[in-house]
């Protein structure tokens, strides 16, 4: 009998799990976790899509020797007509909290989608035409940044790939913090592999607390942890909506967890004491 699609999935996250972050790749492994939330959703297509953004970005990069030469303005042309132009995506400012935006199986399917699941699009085409990107974890809002040996530029790919430059980053920060709100060192931080990946997964997991789905946030948290098992704030939250769940064994097990990770500090010394607690609890 073979495997069920979710079993699957969830092994492919536990191999990814085991490997460095530069190994990682990126739209395989988010559509693995689209298949864990939509086990009937037709994975297969959505690979095949995959494929022909890949080879899109590879045609395009043949095609033109300014994008290819270095200049990332040309790259993020390139990729918004391929991205928006020909495969029609868009971000989905009318459904916004619609969970079909993190999955990329969906995403695929309706051409509508979060800035990170967008922002996974865009990384997957730019691997593939051999140009440098990477996320950029700005407040609120997932950016993504194209390199070149010129510099870069930062796009918004929910805004269908515009590039932002200075006064419309400072007001899209206004617009997330208020309006003391000004352009600082670290907002630009690049976001490593595992980073976006955890972000796209985020969103589905705050989705389902605030819809009082606890059961369900843990599962996505349990799963995250398959990608990220040395990522303490997550062996903390699963520790913790375990408990919530009187699954005492689990918490204490996640927390354990959590505690060999961050074994000094503040947080350490709650979590350690809500241990004691929930051991007293089992006698």
């Amino acid at each position: 009998m073979p495997p069920a699609p979710q079993d699957e999935a969830r092994a492919a996250l536990d191999a990814a799990g085991q490997l460095p972050d530069a190994e990682l790749d990126l739209a395989a492994i988010a559509l693995q976790f689209a298949r864990v939330d939509a086990p009937d959703a037709d994975w297969r297509e959505a690979a095949a899509l995959l494929t022909a953004v890949a080879r899109g970005a590879v045609e395009a990069a043949a095609g033109d020797p300014v994008a290819d030469g270095g200049d990332p303005e040309a790259r993020r042309a390139a990729l918004a007509h391929l991205l928006h132009g020909r495969f029609g995506l868009a971000g989905d400012a009318e459904t916004y909290d619609d969970l079909a935006n993190a999955n990329l199986i969906r995403v695929l399917e309706r051409g509508r989608g979060l800035p990170v699941a967008l922002g996974i699009l865009w990384l997957h085409a730019a691997e593939a035409a051999g140009w440098g990107a990477h996320g950029v974890d700005f407040p609120g809002h997932f950016l993504l940044a194209l390199e070149g040996p010129r510099g870069q530029v930062l796009v918004d790919v929910f805004a269908g790939g515009q590039s932002l430059e200075a006064p419309v980053l400072r007001a899209l920060l206004k617009r997330m913090e208020g309006e003391a709100a000004e352009l600082r060192p670290g907002l630009l931080r690049p976001m490593s592999k595992r980073e976006v990946l955890l972000r796209l997964q985020n969103n589905i997991k705050l989705r389902r607390l605030k819809a009082g789905d606890l059961k369900g946030a843990l599962a996505c948290t349990e799963d995250m942890l398959r990608l990220a098992p040395d990522a303490a704030v997550l062996w903390r939250e699963a520790g913790l909506m375990n408990q919530r769940l009187e699954r005492i064994g689990a918490a204490l097990a996640s927390l354990d967890r959590f505690l060999e990770l961050v074994p000094e500090g503040e947080a350490a010394a709650r979590i350690r004491a809500l241990t004691a607690e929930l051991r007293q609890r089992l006698n």
